[in-house]
């Protein structure tokens, strides 16, 4: 696809000559990972480690994209072993950097798991919006709320209008109040209020408004929205 192939150009620019596109739930790519690393270690200098048959990777990247799966998914394929390190939906599951995880023994490989990296400051608030809601920044730090208000932003801006048919909308919208209201109804997203009144506590039921501003953003990152890209 075009897209990628413009990926691809910018990350050749910047240096980056071999690339694999992967997807830990499909195999086909991850299996070319360990025949490529070894071709690329073995043509390199390995300075004072003739005597070392073993190679040492580290795994490194921005958080959320698939570190620790990776490393499950190459050991799976390669030793038939299960999963060595957690994963999750959040940022910030691999906390500190992990001992080696033996992922092959032909030839003998061993990559290590390292927490996600950011940049100590982000260029612009836009640049945060979209880390954000691919989960790179835990969600509480910017707020759902306005996380989802970006994300639908996005969504009409690149006429994606799928979330009018998921959430039983009458037509694209760009109020994510009112947006978040019919989320919300659509999935039943309720909770009780106690209110004071005169004659005494009351409790009321409301839409729960960050529930479904919470419920928009996991049905974004699940693909449940349609392919959308943020840049």
């Amino acid at each position: 696809p075009h897209a990628l192939q413009e990926v691809l150009e910018q990350l050749k620019q910047e240096g980056c000559t071999c690339v694999i596109f992967t997807d830990c739930q499909h195999d086909a790519n991850v299996r070319k990972i360990v025949p490529l690393v070894a071709k690329l270690v073995s043509s390199s200098p390995r300075y004072q480690r003739a005597e070392n048959a073993d190679y040492s990777i580290m795994v490194i990247g921005v958080p959320n994209t698939g570190k620790s799966s990776l490393i499950n998914s190459l050991r799976r394929l390669h030793l038939k072993k299960g999963r060595a390190t957690a994963v999750g939906g959040e940022p910030g599951i691999t906390k500190a950097v992990l001992t080696r995880i033996q992922v092959c023994e032909q030839p003998l490989m061993y990559l290590v798991d390292t927490p996600g990296v950011l940049p100590p400051r982000l260029g612009d608030v836009e640049t945060g919006m979209k880390l954000a809601l691919c989960g790179a920044i835990r969600d509480h730090l910017v707020g759902e709320d306005v996380m989802a208000d970006y994300l639908l932003y996005t969504l009409n801006r690149q006429r994606q209008f799928s979330y009018v048919q998921r959430y039983r909308l009458p037509e694209p919208c760009d109020d994510i109040e009112h947006v978040l209201k019919r989320v919300a109804l659509a999935l039943g997203r309720t909770h009780k209020v106690k209110v004071l009144t005169g004659t005494g506590n009351v409790n009321v039921t409301m839409l729960d408004y960050s529930t479904a501003a919470y419920e928009l953003i996991r049905a974004f990152r699940a693909g449940r929205l349609g392919r959308v890209t943020l840049d």
